[in-house]
């Protein structure tokens, strides 16, 4: 998804994040990788389909679909934390734990961001009505004039 904003200034506060993710979630793959190779397992690779979109379209377009993917992700990691409970690898759990809250932590943010843009959203069509210019690049104040911020 980073590859879609160029590095214009006024790109959304979210775009470091998803520069950053892509970093992590490579990184991620090769720790996940190295773990299986140390214990002999047999690595199958499964094709990574990319989302079905060409066009992000809106700021809120682009952070709902990176928040189903990360759910998505959420998803599968509790498969295989289920998985190890199941079969009493607590190796595995311990190494598990690590990815499951990082993703919590990028639900939450997305999450937030979510809010934030439907916020946004909301205010540029009730600004737009009263024929001031409204703030939309995700930066800026709040409707109660606050800096957004991402939760901690």
């Amino acid at each position: 998804m980073t590859c879609y904003y160029d590095e214009e200034s006024d790109a959304p506060v979210y775009v470091p994040f998803f520069r950053d993710q892509a970093e992590v979630k490579r990184a991620h793959a090769k720790q996940f990788i190295k773990y299986l190779k140390e214990r002999q397992s047999k690595i199958c690779l499964l094709v990574t389909k990319r989302p079905d979109v060409e066009y992000w379209g809106t700021d809120l377009q682009a952070i709902v679909i990176a928040l189903e993917m990360e759910k998505e992700l959420h998803k599968h990691l509790q498969e295989l934390k289920s998985l190890a409970s199941k079969n009493s690898e607590t190796d595995h759990l311990e190494f598990l734990k690590n990815f499951l809250g990082k993703q919590k932590r990028n639900i939450k943010y997305l999450e937030y961001q979510h809010s934030y843009q439907k916020e946004l959203e909301r205010l540029t069509v009730e600004e737009g009505t009263s024929g001031e210019p409204a703030e939309a690049s995700g930066r800026g104040l709040t409707s109660e004039g606050n800096t957004a911020s991402p939760p901690l």
